[in-house]
């Protein structure tokens, strides 16, 4: 039976990327199972009059098209020879290049397509981050990337039901500091607490919507897991298969501790960094866990400020990690009950999550010399915001010292995430879990401390440790 397609924020992108005058060859990256094929299809559909799907691994023999030269007029030449019921029709057509990472070389047409102009042209393939250095020298100057994540809180929430009138509502409470009521606090703690527990997986998200229960989430996600270690050994190169395994399974105990920096002498016997930042840039290019570098000291410019040789690894999706958790932990959450000492790591998990769909490069501080630390880090133009994450109502020390403390003079305000509802008092903003997705939004429109919006931003807003400034 075919399952319903849930809206995306690529849905409103890939039209946006269509209507430029000039626009290049997409290449759509993103971890196994996030959506992409099907966002790709359901574009298509709606929008050309043909589509053209080639899948290099269930075609193989596609990989012979540009035998003959990588013209566009020559691949569509050979693509029409494999499969003469091919239609191309000039400005109304799309060629999709699926499953890229088995056939990087196609990226050499991307050129050629755009100085051709008649057909529109998206690649896509799982793991294609491990692949998109490769890739991107192949079509250097003639490609386009989108990523795309599994679901984040507000596509969850829209495919429940959730219009544009709930999500200006929700964030006018933010912008005004303006506290829910007790049953608009307890719905939208309940609903995100179904969130942590079915992730963002797009085939999890829809049994869950088509059934209303966790029935059955479990056993896909922990498919998705297996899925995830067929990739190591299928497609790791240049590292230990058995390295990058156990550094992803080390995850989830790691989190568990009270010190959650990864530390890769627990991993293995006399294991050193060097024998593993290749398997943690691994996985981290194929999607599978976010990176969370330490900073040096805690100001502007972020990028300035960090030790790769430190960092917390996270899961790209919450919904995973929990599934790795142990069988009495998982009957704890889904019963709505105490996750004990899982529960501070899942929380930093999902905000890390929900960070790095906002495009925020993740950090933290720890100060060697003290008990100071600081789960995250965001910025807007002029302040450095520390975020911090509390798996209980307690006090924010850290956060703070940070802030009234003459050493941190970027740190102005900084933001507390919890389960308790918002709240505004000694330059701390405190917010519930379920407001992280709106962090973006929030810093780039509101000024907590009321003060003017700054004439020029600090540093340059194409720099890549900042993400993407809306403004």
């Amino acid at each position: 039976m075919e399952t319903t397609y849930l809206k995306r924020k690529i849905d409103d992108f890939l039209p946006a990327w269509r209507a430029r005058d000039s626009h290049f060859p997409l290449i759509v990256k993103g971890a196994r199972q996030v959506g992409k094929t099907e966002a790709i299809r359901n574009f298509a559909r709606r929008s050309y009059e043909s589509f053209i799907e080639i899948n290099f691994v269930e075609r193989p023999e596609f990989k012979g098209i540009i035998q003959n030269g990588y013209g566009a007029s020559e691949v569509v030449k050979a693509i029409s020879l494999i499969d003469p019921s091919c239609r191309f029709i000039t400005g109304k057509t799309l060629i999709f290049f699926d499953e890229i990472q088995e056939f990087p070389d196609i990226a050499t047409t991307f050129k050629f397509f755009k100085q051709d102009g008649r057909f529109d042209v998206i690649a896509s393939g799982s793991l294609l981050g491990i692949h998109c250095k490769h890739i991107r020298s192949i079509a250097v100057g003639f490609q386009e990337d989108y990523t795309l994540r599994s679901f984040d809180f507000e596509e969850f929430m829209r495919a429940r039901g959730y219009d544009d009138a709930f999500f200006d509502d929700i964030f006018s409470h933010m912008a005004d500091k303006r506290p829910f009521s007790e049953l608009e606090h307890q719905v939208l703690s309940s609903r995100f607490l179904d969130f942590c527990v079915i992730g963002g997986m797009p085939r999890v998200v829809g049994e869950f919507i088509e059934k209303g229960s966790f029935e059955n989430s479990l056993a896909l996600q922990r498919k998705i897991l297996h899925d995830y270690r067929d990739d190591v050994r299928k497609y790791a190169t240049g590292v230990d298969q058995t390295r990058i395994l156990n550094v992803f399974d080390h995850i989830a105990p790691r989190l568990a501790q009270e010190n959650k920096k990864f530390q890769i002498t627990k991993v293995a016997k006399g294991a050193r960094f060097a024998d593993y930042r290749g398997c943690i840039e691994w996985l981290e290019d194929a999607g599978v866990v976010n990176v969370c570098h330490s900073m040096t000291h805690p100001s502007l410019p972020i990028k300035g400020h960090y030790d790769e040789s430190k960092f917390k690894l996270y899961m790209a999706d919450s919904g995973l990690l929990v599934s790795m958790l142990d069988d009495e932990a998982q009957m704890n959450l889904r019963a709505r009950a105490d996750l004990g000492i899982y529960k501070g790591g899942l929380y930093e998990n999902i905000v890390a999550e929900a960070l790095r769909k906002l495009e925020y490069q993740l950090v933290f501080y720890k100060r060697v010399d003290s008990t100071l630390e600081e789960d995250f880090f965001v910025r807007n133009d002029t302040d450095l915001i520390p975020v911090e994450v509390k798996a209980s109502d307690g006090r924010a020390q850290s956060l703070k010292t940070l802030i009234s403390s003459e050493a941190y003079k970027d740190i102005r305000w900084g933001i507390k995430l919890h389960s308790g509802n918002i709240g505004w008092a000694n330059n701390v903003l405190a917010l519930p879990y379920y407001l992280t997705f709106l962090l973006r939004k929030y810093i780039a429109s509101c000024d907590p401390l009321d003060r003017p919006a700054p004439q020029a931003p600090a540093e340059p807003l194409d720099d890549p440790w900042l993400g993407k400034v809306d403004r």
